[in-house]
């Protein structure tokens, strides 16, 4: 069965994200990985903000990516690969809670496959 586990919002900064996200929406901070991705408390399914330089303030653009989990991040991959998906991360790559990829569908829009350790 397919899920989204994680809402990754990318933001330009992340002290005006976190002032946004706690003190206009309510959210709390859960945990910080570093400077630029931090956690907020949201149920069982996690947000997360990333800082990147390349994200918001762009028309059209949310910033927005939805993540799914999977128990085998190669496998998912070479399913991707084999329906001709677009990838933006090619390879496995490692994260604060273990490894991901990432990819577009046809209209652009950005997901992520995670397998946690």
């Amino acid at each position: 069965m397919t899920q989204v586990c994680v809402i990754g919002i990318h933001v330009p900064d992340m002290q005006e994200a976190i002032e946004f996200y706690t003190g206009v929406l309510g959210f709390e901070v859960n945990k910080e990985y570093g400077p630029k991705i931090v956690t907020l408390v949201h149920g069982e399914l996690p947000i997360v903000l990333e800082e990147s330089e390349n994200a918001g303030y762009h028309v059209g653009s949310s910033g927005v990516v939805l993540t799914l989990k999977t128990d085998d991040i190669h496998q998912s991959l070479s399913k991707l690969k084999e329906k001709g998906v677009e990838l933006i991360i090619a390879e496995p790559a490692d994260c604060p809670p273990g490894k991901y990829i990432s990819f577009k569908d046809p209209f652009g829009n950005v997901w992520e496959y995670l397998q946690f350790d």
